[in-house]
């Protein structure tokens, strides 16, 4: 760990002191604000490595905050994971669709938190080993700027849409499991229901066509061109 730094997002200032607590006893750098708003500025000065948004929020909620940090060049593939006390699986699927890396489900107790944090940060680490550009058949992915090409033209994909195509592409006709699917987009903490993967898969077969992505019935899937 190399004094990170991790912005923590939420309008309960006792929410913020409890977690700025627990996460600078690790060593990571820790930047709070109650207001959404102010948060995207933070984050373009600060350039966190981490943001820790909650859901519900006055005047910005963190599905908002999220999708504008994503559509900002300077910011937009930052960490970002929603910690919340909702736990359906209809919000984490809104959360995880509107671009964000991982889902917290308060309360949390503070070791659990911290694993938590270490997991997500070593997914950045390990994503600068993989290749930029990626290309099987008529479809190409770019990591670094997060699109998608087929035949020539350019696709956007929300950030876990994105992950996935890129997990699946990245060994073509090669059979990945639900659970590695899990593991490797989501993250092994994170509770999602199985619908969260059927819905990214319905989304990616209808951008590129019913014939890219194959299910292997009882087991996952796996990209064919």
């Amino acid at each position: 760990m190399g004094n990170e730094k991790i912005l923590l997002v939420d309008d309960e200032p006792e929410i913020l002191e409890f977690l700025g607590y627990n996460l600078s006893k690790e060593g990571y750098d820790v930047t709070t604000t109650t207001s959404g708003r102010k948060a995207i500025e933070i984050a373009k000065t600060i350039k966190p490595d981490l943001i820790i948004l909650d859901v519900m929020m006055p005047e910005m909620d963190g599905i908002e905050i999220c999708q504008e940090i994503r559509e900002t060049d300077s910011i937009k593939n930052t960490l970002i994971a929603f910690l919340s006390a909702r736990g359906e699986d209809y919000s984490q699927v809104a959360g995880f669709d509107a671009g964000a890396d991982d889902y917290i489900t308060k309360p949390i107790k503070p070791r659990l938190l911290v694993s938590r944090v270490k997991a997500i940060l070593r997914r950045k680490s390990g994503a600068e080993e993989i290749n930029v550009n990626e290309q099987e058949g008529s479809i190409k992915i770019d990591r670094e700027k997060y699109l998608v090409y087929k035949e020539g033209e350019e696709l956007t994909f929300p950030k876990k849409e994105f992950e996935l195509l890129a997990l699946l592409i990245s060994k073509p006709r090669k059979v990945f499991t639900r659970d590695v699917i899990l593991e490797r987009v989501w993250g092994g903490g994170v509770i999602v229901g199985d619908r969260t993967i059927d819905v990214h898969i319905r989304k990616l077969r209808e951008k590129l066509g019913d014939d890219c992505i194959k299910t292997i019935k009882g087991v996952g899937y796996k990209f064919e061109s």
